[in-house]
């Protein structure tokens, strides 16, 4: 396959999975919300729900990636705050300091930085991290020396880091590990 075709594979691939994805979280959603179920049926139904959520980010992280890969990406550019952007990390991700409007691509800058602070999580092991936010410089901590390969994308663990990477490196930033703190430059 030559280097231009395996990325619009890629693309084709994650456009055609999100229809059956959308069937199994819309009818997740739908019986969740009949009255008559047990207990256990919720939890089930509550993590079919939160599994399609985090394959939808999955498909949009690895399309935007062949995108890149490809060259044909177009971020839709908007004002955001960078404070913002960090406080949607999600359960174990705190945001604290001083945001700046910068001109991103949202979507895709929050999704990254949610994929960074999780791996982090994950592959720490801790069980918090926190952006420390000042203007367009974030600051994510501890990255652990068992995380920080797979969260700067050294060591190919982890599908959001890499997107992360690429996304933020794409749009003009950088990130630059030092010691345990991981530097996202917007």
């Amino acid at each position: 396959m030559s280097d231009d075709r395996f990325p619009r594979l890629v693309s084709l691939a994650c456009h055609d999975l999100r229809t059956p994805l959308a069937t199994v979280y819309g009818f997740a959603r739908t019986l969740g919300r009949v009255e008559e179920q047990d207990e256990r049926t919720a939890r089930f139904l509550g993590m079919i729900e939160e599994a399609a959520e985090q394959m939808t980010d999955l498909l949009d992280g690895l399309a935007a990636a062949a995108r890149i890969e490809a060259g044909r990406w177009e971020p839709v550019l908007r004002e955001v705050d960078t404070l913002e952007l960090a406080r949607a990390g999600g359960a174990g991700v705190e945001a604290e300091g001083a945001g700046a409007e910068v001109r991103t691509e949202a979507e895709a800058v929050e999704r990254a930085l949610r994929a960074l602070a999780a791996a982090a999580l994950r592959h720490g092991p801790v069980e918090r991290v926190a952006w420390h936010v000042d203007g367009a410089q974030l600051e994510l901590s501890p990255v652990t020396a068992e995380a920080a390969p797979v969260v700067v994308g050294d060591a190919p663990r982890d599908l959001g880091s890499l997107v992360a990477r690429m996304v933020i490196e794409e749009l003009g930033g950088s990130l630059e590990l030092d010691g345990e703190i991981l530097r996202v430059q917007l």
